[in-house]
């Protein structure tokens, strides 16, 4: 078995904990508020924001060896540069206060998962950035689109407040090829050790923020 089939195998349950949080439900059935909206955008923000940053930090500590793993993360830059200003303006277009979040604070899940980033690629091993990867990259592939479509349908928004949903769907599937070309060059047991139990611990992680989503201070004021 390929290592990105037991990637996936091996997250499978942590990736459904997480697609069980109810604002998924909701928001694919209608039932969701722009506040919810902007709250997720808000927190997307904040991650995205350290993406770059992160794969530059691991990009600067792989070893020689791994070199055609930083190829791989100088493409994975390239491509993800100023996607954090996308999130800002989609914020703005749904009637968000972009700058209020550009100088603001992650809540705390993804506070700690930004936070648990850093440690597993500076203190424990930099092919950890790749749970990453895998998380936030296969989970948006897979959901962003239908979501993007039921916000759309459920709140009257327009493209242009539904971009940063819209670039990271269905027709990204070429990164996830990609991805997995990558993760089957990785042959090294501790890298794919490493990368499998980051992946869960950022299911989780992202898994509470959404969660946090559907509770009564992400509701419309009465």
């Amino acid at each position: 078995m390929s290592f990105y089939s037991i990637l996936q195998e091996q997250t499978h349950q942590a990736r459904s904990k997480m697609l069980s949080a109810p604002v998924i439900e909701r928001c694919m059935r209608g039932d969701i508020t722009s506040e919810m909206y902007i709250a997720f955008l808000t927190q997307a923000y904040y991650h995205v924001n350290q993406t770059v940053p992160l794969l530059m930090c691991a990009g600067s500590r792989l070893p020689t060896s791994y070199e055609w793993v930083r190829q791989a993360i100088a493409e994975y830059i390239d491509e993800e540069y100023g996607h954090q200003e996308w999130i800002l303006n989609d914020i703005q277009h749904c009637g968000g206060n972009a700058e209020s979040v550009r100088n603001g604070q992650p809540g705390q899940p993804i506070e700690l998962m930004i936070a648990y980033l850093y440690h597993q690629i500076e203190r424990v091993n930099p092919m950890c950035i790749f749970g990453m990867v895998h998380v936030l990259e296969g989970t948006s592939v897979t959901i962003a689109t239908p979501i993007a479509e039921a916000l759309q349908g459920a709140l009257g928004l327009d493209d242009q407040a539904t971009s940063y949903l819209r670039s990271h769907g269905a027709l990204d599937m070429d990164h996830i090829k990609f991805f997995a070309s990558l993760m089957d060059r990785t042959t090294n047991p501790q890298d794919q050790k490493d990368i499998i139990h980051t992946a869960r611990t950022v299911y989780s992680l992202y898994g509470e923020m959404l969660c946090q989503l559907s509770e009564p201070s992400h509701e419309p004021a009465k």
